[in-house]
């Protein structure tokens, strides 16, 4: 036999894992020091960068 669910605090529960994935996005891209980012844009412009001076011209 199956399980009773409460649909409106499986509809609240979801809600709240989604709050909680869009938290922790932000605290990835907004939650780093001014020298952390500066860092990380230097690594991709070197990456970039390389990556251009790689390629063969046709």
């Amino acid at each position: 036999m199956a399980d009773i669910v409460n649909l409106r605090m499986a509809r609240k529960a979801k809600a709240r894992a989604a709050d909680k994935a869009e938290a922790r996005a932000n605290r990835a891209l907004h939650g780093r020091t001014r020298e952390e980012r500066k860092t990380s844009e230097a690594e991709i412009a070197r990456i970039a960068r390389t990556v251009d001076g790689a390629k063969r011209e046709d």
